[in-house]
């Protein structure tokens, strides 16, 4: 029979392509949106997957709206992708972001328990969680030190799972996934800020790109590869949460001098660090042990922080030159 997938925030990066890899292995495929009439998804349009996807309008902090798209639906898997997912923005915005992740996710879980659902849930957390790991590869077991709204949202997100799994017995599993980035993303991110600005430069626009710590060091990888590990979660005869990430970190810096290297630029003629962008608080070393991925979900990263840097630099120059099938961003 063929399974039926709900994917909260599918108009996302990795609800986009989450999507495009369920289908592909034969899944019919609903998504949710607040206003399906009104968002975006360009996304889904640009993976070619937009007519194969039914939506339905859902506000995920709203229970009776999650308990009528659920009952409609009746899932067997549901991949919660949605909520307020920008680290900076949280420091504007800690309400909405706390809102949208707990309450949110609290509502799925409930919805799923009060209908006695025999369904799985997946739960996107965060490696904002672990917070500073100092150089050591975060494992799941490593303790939570939550440094941003964002990263205090998750972590609580990932523990309302957990309680539900235990308490109801629940089929809810978290990934606890490090960056992961892709020509999708929204142009608020750092990643694709230094990608779309260094390919502009190249092409002559004279700008200088404004960034605030560029010394932080983060785990990269490739969106495409992080949705394959949740669904590879999902197919677990027990629940479990899993740590998602390449391994390897490296500084922003790093990342700037590739993507500017990438254009042929030396990327201190055009960089220039302002204190007004750094945040409040921020982690210096962010880095995951995907070794129990490998050894029990058969899952490993293929590209790593310069393979990311070309592939999305490559995009973004196609984006440019206005060359068909490029990823066209509405800054959403």
């Amino acid at each position: 029979m063929t399974k039926r997938a709900l994917i909260t925030g599918i108009s996302g990066q990795d609800g986009a392509y989450l999507a495009k890899s369920l289908l592909a292995k034969g899944y019919e495929v609903h998504g949710t949106s607040r206003d399906r009439e009104t968002t975006n998804f360009w996304r889904l349009e640009r993976l070619g997957v937009r007519g194969n996807v039914t939506i339905h309008s859902m506000s995920i902090t709203e229970l009776h709206s999650v308990l009528h798209v659920l009952k409609l639906v009746q899932p067997d898997e549901v991949y919660n992708l949605a909520g307020q997912s920008s680290v900076s923005l949280s420091f504007e915005q800690p309400l909405e972001t706390m809102t949208s992740n707990v309450i949110g996710t609290l509502n799925l879980l409930e919805s799923m328990r009060f209908f006695g659902s025999r369904g799985r849930l997946y739960n996107a957390a965060s490696s904002e969680s672990f917070g500073d790991v100092g150089g050591v590869p975060a494992v799941i077991g490593t303790p939570f030190a939550p440094r941003s709204p964002y990263a205090v949202a998750k972590a609580t997100a990932f523990w309302e799972v957990a309680n539900y799994r235990e308490a109801y017995g629940l089929h809810a599993c978290s990934g606890v996934l490090f960056n992961h980035e892709s020509p999708l993303r929204s142009p608020r991110f750092v990643t694709r800020k230094i990608v779309a600005a260094a390919c502009r430069i190249a092409a002559g626009s004279g700008e200088t790109l404004h960034l605030g710590n560029i010394d932080v060091q983060r785990d990269w990888g490739w969106a495409e590869e992080y949705v394959e590990a949740m669904w590879r979660m999902m197919q677990q005869p027990e629940p479990r949460d899993y740590v998602i990430a390449t391994g390897v970190q490296s500084s922003l810096r790093d990342f700037v001098r590739e993507a500017f290297a990438c254009v042929g630029l030396d990327w201190q003629d055009h960089v220039h660090t302002d204190p007004a962008l750094f945040r409040p608080s921020d982690i210096a070393s962010s880095v995951g042990d995907p070794r129990v991925a490998h050894e029990e979900l058969g899952w490993k990263a293929t590209m790593f922080m310069p393979d990311v840097v070309r592939e999305m630099v490559r995009h973004e120059q196609a984006m440019l030159a206005g060359e068909e099938g490029a990823p066209g961003m509405p800054e959403s």
